[in-house]
C-alpha cells in the first residue's frame, strides 16, 4: 500500500512516522510512505509558495500552481507504475484527501474502508490554506480528525495514516489484536486488560484473567467493554443499545 503527502514539511512526516511498527511495516515493504515536498514545484525563484488572499483577510494563502504541479507529479508516477484503464482518469487508481476541518470526520470505519485502497494521496495546508481552486480541480475529498484548528495538516495526515496502516495484513504481528480494539468491535471501547505481575500495589489481575476458561474470557470482556463505553462515551453505548436490543426487546 503505497501512501503519499504533499506537503511543506516532508522531514516532520517522515520523523513522525519512521519508528516503530509503522517503520517495520516500511522496512517490510507492506506499505510505502513518500513525503513529496509541494516547495519543489513552484516557479518563484525564491521558492515562495504563498500570497495574500484576494479580498483581505489575516494570513496567507497557499497557491495553486505548485501544489498542482507536486499533485501531477505524483499521479503521474502512480500511473507510470500502475497504469489506469481508463486514459481520461473517470476512474481514478488513487484517492486524495485535504486535510480540513471542514471535512468529513475521520474514524476507524473509514479507515478500513480506506485499507482496502492501493494508493492514497494526503494534500497538506499550511497558513490559511490553499487556494479553492486547485482544490476544486483535482476533486480533493476533505477529511478532518476533530473539531479543532492546527497550524497544518500534516498531523491529521500522519494520524490517519498510522491508523490505516495498522489494518493493512501483516503490519501488526498479531493480526486479531485490530479487530479487539476500540471502535472495533460493534463500535465498543475496549476492555481493560493487565499484564504480569498478578498483584501490583495491592490489586490483583481480574479472577477470570486466570482461569483459562476462554467462554468466560470473551464474556468478561463484552461485559467491561459495555460498561466502558457506558462510562466514557455515552453516544457510543446509545448507538450500541439500539443496533443490539437486549433479548426480548426492540
Amino acid at each position: 500500500m503505497n501512501f503519499y503527502v504533499l506537503t511543506l514539511f516532508p522531514d516532520m512526516v517522515m520523523s513522525g512516522l519512521n519508528n516503530s511498527i509503522i517503520k517495520r511495516a516500511m522496512e517490510n515493504e507492506l506499505i510505502r510512505i513518500e513525503a513529496v515536498n509541494i516547495r519543489d514545484y513552484t516557479l518563484d525563484k525564491h521558492k515562495k509558495v504563498d500570497d495574500y488572499p484576494f479580498g483581505g483577510g489575516a494570513g496567507m494563502l497557499m497557491q495553486a500552481q505548485p501544489v498542482y504541479d507536486c499533485y501531477k507529479a505524483v499521479t503521474e508516477k502512480i500511473n507510470n507504475e500502475a497504469p489506469t484503464d481508463n486514459p481520461q482518469e473517470n476512474k481514478r487508481n488513487f484517492r486524495i484527501f485535504y486535510m480540513s476541518p471542514q471535512g468529513k470526520t475521520f474514524n476507524q470505519e473509514m479507515a478500513k474502508e480506506l485499507a482496502k485502497e492501493d494508493n492514497l494521496i494526503f494534500l497538506c495546508g499550511h497558513y490559511e490554506g490553499i487556494d479553492q481552486r486547485v482544490l476544486d480541480k483535482i476533486g480533493v475529498e476533505e477529511v478532518s480528525i476533530g473539531d479543532y484548528v492546527l497550524t497544518g495538516g500534516e498531523f491529521p495526515a500522519m494520524v490517519m495514516i498510522d491508523t490505516i496502516s495498522r489494518l493493512v495484513p501483516g503490519v501488526l504481528n498479531n493480526d486479531t489484536s485490530a479487530d479487539e480494539e476500540s471502535f472495533s468491535d460493534r463500535n465498543l471501547l475496549e476492555y481493560p486488560q493487565y499484564t504480569r505481575p498478578e498483584e501490583w500495589e495491592g490489586e490483583k489481575v481480574p479472577e477470570v484473567l486466570l482461569s483459562g476458561h476462554h467462554k468466560n474470557i470473551e464474556k468478561w470482556r463484552l461485559e467491561k467493554a459495555i460498561e466502558n463505553t457506558r462510562e466514557k462515551r455515552p453516544d457510543l453505548y446509545e448507538e450500541y443499545i439500539r443496533n443490539n436490543p437486549p433479548k426480548g426487546k426492540k
